[in-house]
């Protein structure tokens, strides 16, 4: 009974975060994918400024992935494989999601609104 107990916490818990990443949540990618992402592309710039543009694409794909991946995990702590299935059309409308915001994401670089951080500090 304990054990259930704990994964069923445990699975609400990873499917909570999972949503939060996941495209699903797309009122909240501005909060936090895009965040995590930004500082993905800041961290890998520093190694490798050119690297700045892809890294920030990279950086939000692997959010949503990991999203989808955290809350397929809850999903089968709290139900069996069967009942934790997508439909294609849902499929499809998050990658249209996805697609949606990585273009947003290219059009702030474009704009210069997101870049390197050093470039914040050196009035590029």
């Amino acid at each position: 009974m304990a054990m259930s107990w704990k994964r069923k916490v445990g699975g609400g818990i990873l499917g909570i975060v999972g949503f939060m990443l996941s495209p699903l949540s797309w009122w909240n990618d501005l909060f936090v994918n895009v965040p995590l992402a930004l500082a993905f592309a800041w961290l890998v710039s520093l190694l490798y400024r050119p690297a700045f543009e892809v890294s920030l694409i990279v950086g939000y794909w692997l959010t949503n992935v990991l999203g989808f991946a955290l809350m397929h995990k809850g999903a089968r702590w709290l139900r069996s494989p069967e009942e934790a299935t997508e439909t294609k059309r849902e499929l499809v409308k998050d990658l249209g999601i996805s697609l949606a915001y990585t273009a947003f994401i290219l059009i702030l670089i474009k704009l210069d609104v997101l870049k390197p951080i050093e470039a914040y500090f050196q009035g590029r």
